[in-house]
């Protein structure tokens, strides 16, 4: 069987894919420079948040996801952040192949809760393979790719953010079930508001709470100087 190892060397954000991409390198070789006609590869990709530091507005960002930091030793579990398929081509010993990963700005998913509140360093990644491995000098042989074949990356946080500028620029992604939106869409149209941040500004202006009346001005003729009259005794001349 062709012993396989698998190394990441390094991803970059696809500034020419219609939604948020990542697209990942990597380095795949095969042990004592094997013929390998094709791998039918599958990686799924975890992050281990365990795995680096945080500071302190990185924890109140992360305690949606795992509690407060005192209990960070139970709940920093790894999380699920994609599952990816690729065809490899054909090589002898060693080559390199892109892995696309397309990724969402959906903060209701937690890897996406789990980038945004990083505001630098690197995510720790696990990358998982598994798969078919078609081999042979001299023939054609069908093999699997062990499920025990990883490989470690870290990668730097600013590439996520920069994928998530090149589709949403200063923007948040935010999903609501359909009756929301409808009613949504209800409100902008009876009040003719222009855009969806419109809408909600107008939503968040009638929920605020009334501010308080300005203090009161002086009453009318305070400050003014009081005249007073000197008291007469007796009768005044004729």
């Amino acid at each position: 069987m062709t012993e396989f190892s698998f190394t990441c060397t390094g991803v970059r954000a696809d500034a020419y894919a219609a939604g948020p991409t990542l697209v990942f390198r990597l380095r795949i070789t095969a042990a004592g420079g094997a013929r390998v006609h094709a791998i039918a590869l599958r990686c799924q990709i975890r992050i281990e948040p365990a795995r680096r530091s945080y500071g302190p507005a990185e924890a109140e960002g992360l305690a949606d996801l795992f509690g407060e930091r005192s209990r960070w030793g139970n709940t920093l579990q790894p999380v699920q952040f994609a599952q990816v398929s690729v065809m490899v081509p054909s090589f002898t010993g060693e080559t390199e192949t892109d892995l696309v990963v397309p990724c969402t700005y959906d903060m209701d998913i937690a890897a996406t809760r789990y980038f945004q509140a990083l505001t630098e360093g690197e995510v720790p990644l696990l990358m998982l393979f598994s798969g078919t491995a078609f081999t042979g000098d001299a023939g054609f042989h069908v093999e699997p790719v062990p499920w025990d074949r990883e490989a470690a990356y870290r990668m730097p946080a600013a590439v996520w953010r920069e994928m998530v500028e090149q589709h949403f620029p200063g923007c948040g992604w935010l999903r609501l079930p359909r009756d929301t939106m409808d009613e949504l869409l209800a409100f902008r149209s009876r009040h003719a508001l222009a855009s969806w941040e419109a809408t909600v500004r107008a939503l968040l202006d009638a929920a605020a709470p009334p501010q308080p009346p300005p203090p009161a001005g002086p009453a009318p003729g305070a400050g003014r100087p009081v005249a007073i009259l000197p008291s007469l005794i007796g009768r005044t001349a004729p």
